[in-house]
């Protein structure tokens, strides 16, 4: 996050976990028009905090848990490619067969109408 050709494509509200929390990269990301979101450590004051973001800090975990499964079931990170194309193939496979799967981790967005309004959306 320290690097700024990062920073540059990324508005609105970035969701992390608690090693992200830092005065000065919080304050760096406001100057850019970018909200931190993370869980409050046990010894930090109450900071407040919308519904909607408090709902999106819960939901990461299930966000997380997508990306496990395309990762290690799907096998969509796989490294040795010899050609875009073959990445290409690869990738479209494993989002196909997550397609497939019985059981899927869900977020319903319907109970919070203000998350439609922000402009991107960014995890890591």
């Amino acid at each position: 996050l320290r690097n700024s050709s990062f920073l540059e494509n990324i508005s609105g509200k970035l969701v992390g976990d608690k090693g992200y929390i830092s005065k000065g990269l919080f304050e760096k990301l406001f100057i850019d028009g970018i909200q931190l979101l993370t869980k409050l450590r046990s010894n930090m004051k109450g900071a407040l905090m919308t519904v909607a973001d408090k709902i999106l800090v819960r939901k990461r975990a299930i966000i997380e848990s997508v990306n496990d499964e395309l990762k290690n079931m799907a096998q969509i990170e796989h490294s040795r490619h010899r050609s875009v194309a073959n990445f290409s193939v690869n990738l479209i496979a494993g989002l196909s067969a997550y397609c497939f799967f019985p059981k899927k981790p869900m977020i319903a967005l319907d109970r919070c109408n203000t998350i439609d309004t922000y402009n991107r959306l960014t995890l890591f």
